[in-house]
């Protein structure tokens, strides 16, 4: 596992305009912890305090942290340090620009008095050079010396020669650079490119070539897919339309921090957390990364107690996070919902608008003489032209105001072209708060289970043994390693319980298996259930098993109620959310796939003849649970079947979650229940569990 101990040029790229947003933040104070790590503690009127942080040693990083990330001040300040406050206490953050496609950062401040500008090298031995308007520098952590650049007190600042830079090229130069190499495709990108080793690698992942191919055996079709995929990532890079992600190991240290989701993380099985922002990500990526070695050297000094309140605190500052981002995207969506509705709600206003600009454009009007049209429009009290905030003639657009705000046109495609893309950006938008809420889940989920690890390490190992030797039953939930005994059944793929006194009962999941189950399944001693709903599953209750003689068998009238009850639980009164219905019973040569004369029968459906025994209101109920003896399985179905044979089980009945959500929600709460949470995990994932939901939504009874 190589953890990430160096901000790459594709982490400043898309920080930058990150930082940006910090701009007008006034600077309170410098420090220099050590020889290498600059803090600059800022203050904005909306923002409150902003802590910038700078390390060009090891690791090598440039962001604003979260106040809590970052350590006391350190004691007299030293030279360098005190130069900075004498050059920019009081100053304005006006930017920050990246040097070419380098790992080079230039900070803008701007003071009354004087300009100061602050470069970060995060290459090499790493430096820091602070240097005024000219370039002259004033001061830097180190002096650098060398035939090609200059980097002293009183020299002008050298930055080095400007790297290739992938995020603005073109095919071409792209395809140049290729051809220049003489080793393979990944190595080539890595170096001829600058992507480094990882961004190669995902690359050749993403335009789904072979990354050890020889650049002898490259051509064009090869060019064209690695230019794709280069498209594809740095376009949301460029545009500010960040993903970012943080990446962990299963024992939960930290990998990576990335602005976008990476395949080649996903294919190493690294857990990911989504972060609103890529610098909220790189921050708690890097104290995670400082922390977790502090840790690590105090497990080696002796100490025995794990440090879980920062664990505790790393996840609810996540979750704050978390809870942020979602908060932004329901009013980002909203927003833009909004506008598009408020376009159709001044079609006329708007059409008229985008009619004019259209006819003038045809007539090779210039832009800014339809402005002044509009303008004109506007003093004379036409309402059309009223609305129209501005026109931007270098994008071909217009801003128009229709009492909520400022809303960009393309003049060019008409009113609902242009509210069809909000529409759509509205749906984006709302997609990426689905990705945060599984996200946030997925966090509380860690939260709670470093919670339950600190609450075990507080147990008393004494009173631990003595309960070991009062229990005469094993406890599976309590057991740090519970073993997994599974054994695939043939009725697995259908939905499938056993009753209370033993006996299978199996459902189709669709027509198909509703066919099967009649045609290949069904003995001529089974019961056959249906529920009095459309769309409800066939049910038989299997009087013998498979590889048994069919027989006649007195089945009890509780194994029947309970395979009522899953008939109607599995059927469309739960989508409905309806809470009983009516279900009935025949014996199975009542059950026929031959039609009366003149009519048909849809597949998965068949014709019931001769009299039925039905049951009145039959509640729907479904219990899900984890079975331990004698196999290791999900089990689900009837609360009276499952309950008593299971680990532990939940109740859940008709509810607002749909069959997904539901399924993670059952999962998080096992993962709870049980010490041994690799187990859950091997026996019971979220797609296991959601084979025993009902269709529709539903809720934990207990919630």
């Amino acid at each position: 596992m190589d953890r990430k101990r160096a901000m790459t040029s594709v982490d400043l790229a898309a920080l930058v305009g990150e930082l940006r947003e910090y701009t007008g933040a006034v600077v309170d104070k410098a420090y220099l912890y050590g020889d290498d790590f600059v803090r600059l503690k800022m203050r904005d009127y909306d923002r409150g305090r902003i802590e910038l942080v700078i390390e060009t040693g090891d690791p090598k990083r440039a962001h604003v942290a979260v106040p809590d990330h970052v350590a006391d001040a350190p004691g007299r300040p030293p030279n360098f340090a005190m130069m900075l406050r004498n050059r920019i206490a009081g100053a304005n953050f006006e930017g920050v620009e990246q040097y070419g496609f380098d790992r080079i950062l230039t900070f803008r401040f701007e003071r009354e008095d004087a300009t100061t500008l602050i470069v970060v090298e995060l290459f090499g031995d790493g430096n820091v050079a602070v240097m005024n308007e000219d370039r002259e520098v004033i001061d830097c952590l180190d002096t650098v010396r060398l035939t090609s650049r200059t980097v002293a007190p009183g020299s002008q600042y050298g930055y080095p020669d400007e790297r290739f830079s992938p995020l603005d090229c073109d095919y071409d130069a792209f395809a140049a650079r290729m051809d220049d190499s003489d080793t393979d495709l990944v190595r080539t990108l890595a170096t001829q490119l600058n992507f480094g080793g990882l961004y190669a690698e995902e690359l050749c992942t993403r335009a789904g070539v072979e990354k050890t191919m020889d650049i002898e055996n490259a051509g064009a079709t090869q060019y064209e897919a690695l230019y794709g995929a280069l498209e594809r990532l740095r376009e949301p890079i460029l545009e500010g339309r960040t993903d970012p992600r943080l990446y962990e190991t299963d024992d939960g240290d930290v990998v990576d921090a990335t602005p976008l989701p990476l395949r080649e993380h996903e294919a190493e099985g690294y857990d990911a957390t989504a972060f609103e922002s890529f610098n909220g990500a790189i921050d708690e990526y890097f104290y995670r990364l400082e922390t977790e070695s502090e840790d690590e050297e105090q497990a080696g000094s002796g100490t025995d107690r794990p440090d879980f309140e920062s664990e505790i605190g790393k996840y609810e500052r996540i979750i704050e996070q978390q809870e942020g981002a979602i908060e932004s995207y329901d009013k980002q969506a909203d927003e833009e919902q909004q506008k598009a509705e408020s376009l159709y709600g001044n079609y006329d206003v708007v059409d008229e608008i985008c009619s004019t600009v259209r006819a003038a454009r045809e007539d090779n009007v210039p832009w800014a003489e339809i402005e002044t049209t509009f303008e004109a429009g506007a003093e004379q009290g036409i309402e059309a032209a009223e609305a129209v905030v501005s026109v931007d003639g270098a994008e071909g657009t217009v801003t128009v105001d229709l009492g909520n705000g400022p809303i960009e046109l393309d003049p060019m495609v008409g009113v609902e072209k242009n509210a069809d893309r909000l529409y759509t950006e509205s749906k984006r938008v709302r997609k990426k708060k689905e990705g945060a809420q599984a996200a946030i889940e997925d966090t509380r989920e860690d939260l709670a289970e470093v919670k339950r690890r600190r609450e075990e390490w507080e147990v008393d190992d004494a009173s631990e043994d003595s309960d070991d030797e009062d229990d005469g039953e094993t406890d599976y939930l309590t057991m740090s390693s519970v073993p997994v005994r599974s054994d695939e059944k043939w009725h697995e793929r259908f939905r499938w319980f056993r009753t209370s006194d033993g006996f299978l009962v199996i459902g189709g999941r669709n027509a198909d298996q509703n066919e099967e189950l009649v045609k290949k399944y069904m003995d001529p001693s089974d019961r056959f259930f249906h529920a009095q709903a459309h769309g409800a599953p066939v049910t038989i209750l299997k009087a013998t098993e498979p590889d048994e003689p069919a027989r006649d068998i007195d089945i009890p009238e509780g194994s029947k109620r309970e395979a009522a009850q899953f008939a109607v639980s599995y059927s469309s009164v739960w989508k409905d959310s309806r809470f009983e219905g009516d279900v009935y019973e025949v014996d199975a040569e009542q059950v026929s796939k031959t039609p009366e004369s003149g009519e048909y029968v849809e597949k998965g459906s068949f014709v019931i003849r001769g009299d039925r025994e039905y049951y009145r209101d039959v509640s729907v109920g479904v219990s899900v649970g984890i079975k331990c003896e004698p196999d290791t399985r999900v089990i689900g179905g009837p609360p009276s079947a499952i309950d008593p044979v299971a680990e532990t089980s939940v109740r859940i009945e008709p509810g607002q979650y749909a069959q997904n959500d539901i399924a993670k929600r059952l999962y998080r709460t096992f993962r709870e229940r049980f010490t041994d949470t690799s187990f859950v995990r091997k026996i019971a994932s979220p797609d296991r569990i959601q084979e025993f939901c009902p269709p529709g939504g539903s809720r934990m009874l207990d919630e």
